[in-house]
Order: C-alpha cells, then sequence, then structure tokens
C-alpha cells in the first residue's frame, strides 16, 4: 500500500536530487569555465589570431602588443595573472622583473604555455577557483578574460580580489568592454553587415560588459578606477584598492 509516509519520503529523495543536480549545475557555471572547449580548440592558432590574421578579429586585437605593453607598466610587485592563454603577456611581466603566478582553466592554453614559457608554473584554475597562494600579491592582471564570467560572478571575483590585496595595490585589466548596451549593439549591428559570423555570435554569447557596470562592482568594492580605451573594442583599467 502506497503510504502518505512514503509518498513523502519519495518526494524528499526527489527534491534532494533536484537540489544536488541544480547546485552541480549552478558550481559549473560559477566555475566560469562553460567556453573551455572552445580555448582548447582555439589554442594552437590563438597566436596567429592576435597577430591581426583573422579579419573578424583584427579590431578586437589592434594594438595587441602596446596593450600587453601597458598592462606590463602599470603592474608592481608581484602578480597574480588570470586567464594566461599562451603566455604573451606573462613573458612581458617577466622581462619586466615581476615574479609571476599564472592561473589557466584550458589544458590545451597551458601545454602551449609551458612550450613557451618551462620556467614558470601556470596554475589549473579560474578567477573563481584557485590554490591557496604562498606569496603576497601586489597586481592582479588579465587580459582578453573578464568577459567570461557574469556580471554576478565578476562580483564575487572582485570581493575575492580584496582578500589578495593591501591598501594600494591594483587590478589591471585589459577587456573588451562597451561604454553602454546601445554602443555594444551598434557594434553586434557592423559586425552582422560585415558577415562577422563568428565574431557576432562571440558578442550574444559571452557576458561583455558596459563601463559603467564594471566601474560600479569596483567602486562598491572599495577600489578606485580609471579606464583608458585601447581600439574599438578594449579597455584599460586600473583598480586601485583603497583600503
Amino acid at each position: 500500500m502506497f503510504s502518505i509516509a512514503t509518498y513523502t519520503s519519495r518526494l524528499h529523495i526527489i527534491l534532494i536530487k533536484h537540489s544536488v543536480l541544480l547546485w552541480f549545475r549552478m558550481g559549473l557555471r560559477e566555475m566560469g569555465r562553460e567556453f573551455i572547449e572552445i580555448f582548447d580548440g582555439w589554442a594552437e592558432d590563438y597566436d596567429q589570431t592576435v597577430a591581426g590574421i583573422d579579419p573578424e578579429y583584427r579590431e578586437v586585437f589592434r594594438n595587441y602588443d602596446e596593450i600587453l605593453q601597458e598592462v606590463t607598466m602599470q603592474s608592481k610587485g608581484n602578480v597574480l595573472e588570470f586567464g594566461v592563454g599562451t603566455g604573451n603577456l606573462t613573458k612581458k611581466l617577466l622581462q619586466a622583473g615581476h615574479d609571476v603566478i599564472g592561473i589557466e582553466p584550458s589544458q590545451a592554453m597551458r601545454k602551449i604555455f609551458e612550450k613557451k614559457i618551462p620556467e614558470t608554473i601556470v596554475l589549473d584554475g579560474d578567477f573563481l577557483q584557485y590554490p591557496e597562494l604562498n606569496i603576497p600579491i601586489q597586481t592582479i592582471v588579465s587580459t582578453y578574460a573578464f568577459h567570461h564570467l557574469t556580471d554576478a560572478e565578476k562580483e564575487v571575483a572582485v570581493k575575492k580580489f580584496t582578500t589578495l590585496l593591501e591598501k594600494n595595490d591594483r587590478v589591471v585589466f585589459a577587456d573588451t568592454m562597451f561604454e553602454s548596451v546601445a554602443a555594444k549593439q551598434k557594434v553586434i549591428d557592423e559586425a552582422e553587415r560585415n558577415g562577422y559570423t563568428t565574431l557576432v555570435e562571440d558578442l550574444k554569447r559571452e557576458y561583455y560588459p558596459t563601463t559603467d557596470t564594471i566601474e560600479k562592482i569596483f567602486k562598491d568594492k572599495n577600489f578606485s578606477i580609471t579606464f583608458k580605451q585601447m581600439n574599438d573594442f578594449v579597455w584599460l583599467i586600473i583598480a586601485i584598492k583603497n583600503g
């Protein structure tokens, strides 16, 4: 006989399973790793893309070397780099005399990094989950990566940054962002007119923020922030921890 107690017990189990599944899915999303397969597939051609060979991404990576150099110039002390990719920024940071801890979720990217810079260890991790660090950090850097996080995840990441940095330490990011939602749509419309289907899909799929959103996220966590536009897509941000 099917009793109320049995029904309640089975319902309880179903709810637990649903909660675990929901937690698991949320955990995957919170990790910000939903694009790893894309980057694993892109790893071999990444350096060619940033060199401007792909016309769809030529403007995205215009002034690429200058962007990396600017991030390097604005860095100080020990550096934590998120999304090291194939190591292009890391090389500049090392050449400038910084000690660098690299974090990269893509195994394919890490393999290329290790071939290019075998003397430097890159750790498996992302903006939200990474191994415990054994040295103090004065600068957190990243290029072309922060947009993989939703705006809510960006807030969580910046909150974690506050636990790594002391007063007057900094975050130096270069990433695609837009002055407004309308400005982003204008870029999408132009890409569609040019037949840049891959770029259009990219702009619609990823979580490219507005500058106002980024400013609010950092200011809410007690950072002072400045912006500098580097090309039609990329902005440099320098966020100084106030206390």
